[in-house]
């Protein structure tokens, strides 16, 4: 009897047992299951999806066929600065790639017909991101004019027509301005630093630094800045999986077909002329943005093209 008491509290202590080691499981945290990391190319880790990218910065670059100097410390980080940036700004800069296939490849053609370096269509996205903007100054288009210098360089601006804002005839007259502006510098990294500043200002510089090339001076921030924001676009335009933009071929925005109506005389109403040609007072202006006025007045012996959709 006693036996039989024995096998029984042993049973009963050998439950309890068994009943705390299952409440104790419960109870302890269990650790974490650890996943192996993914990897990519060369065997390295690749980064999850939501984690900020590091980019690879160019080990060499030219703008206009002159070598970027970066293996000078400060050059490599203004332009790392400047790719980070825009890289990382997604929303302009899709929208801006996307736009860009309304204007680039023709603004490509207007440069090598007059002798300007290809690169030199990157400045014009720097300057108005291809949008015909007006600056607080009063510079107005693709390639920002003043009144003055457009008129200088062949550019109708009245109170009817600003021809600033016709992005084909402006970006012939830059092409005049740069010209002009390498004869001065005989370079085109200081043609198009002078842009943003002037030639008088950058001449200025030059003198009173003692140093011709760009990157040797000491400038204000925005044109310290400037020649690397026309670098990083081109960095990306020319490399956009490589940053991130996988656009497809039909991503891009395209000009409608258009046809070519000249005029020789006044238009009094351009919203009826416009519905007189079949088209619409809205698709004229979306199309013809140099013209500033609700009337056209034309002087003996000038005609201008406008442009609407077939």
């Amino acid at each position: 009897m006693q036996k039989n008491h024995a096998y029984i509290l042993y049973g009963l202590v050998f439950i309890c047992l068994v009943l705390v080691a299952v409440m104790w499981q419960k109870i302890t945290p269990k650790e974490p299951e650890v996943e192996p990391p993914v990897l990519g190319a060369m065997g390295l880790p690749t980064l999850p999806p939501d984690s900020v990218r590091i980019f690879e910065i160019p080990s060499t670059l030219e703008f206009a066929g002159e070598k970027v100097p970066l293996e000078i410390q400060d050059v490599y980080e203004r332009l790392e600065r400047e790719i980070y940036v825009n890289a990382y700004w997604q929303s302009n800069m899709v929208l801006l790639m996307k736009r860009s296939g309304k204007y680039l490849e023709e603004i490509s053609e207007i440069l090598k017909a007059n002798g300007v370096p290809d690169d030199f269509k990157y400045l014009a996205i720097a300057e108005s991101a291809l949008m015909n903007v007006s600056s607080p100054a009063g510079a107005k288009g693709f390639w920002q004019f003043m009144a003055p210098t457009a008129k200088e360089f062949g550019l109708e601006v009245s109170n009817d027509v600003d021809e600033r804002y016709n992005w084909q005839k402006s970006t012939v007259a830059a092409t005049k301005y740069l010209n002009q502006s390498h004869q001065k510098f005989g370079n085109w990294t200081a043609v198009a630093a002078s842009y943003n500043m002037g030639q008088t200002g950058f001449n200025r510089r030059q003198n009173e630094q003692l140093q011709e090339n760009y990157y040797d001076l000491l400038l204000n921030d925005e044109t310290s800045r400037y020649m690397f924001r026309v670098l990083a676009f081109k960095v990306i335009f020319e490399n956009p999986k490589k940053y991130g933009f996988g656009l497809r071929p039909e991503d891009y925005y395209k000009e409608p077909a258009l046809k070519e109506v000249t005029v020789d005389q006044d238009i009094k109403s351009l919203a009826q002329w416009a519905k007189d040609q079949g088209s619409s007072y809205k698709e004229l202006k979306i199309y013809n943005p140099w013209l500033r006025d609700k009337n056209l007045n034309v002087r003996r012996g000038k005609t201008y093209t406008i442009q609407l959709p077939e």
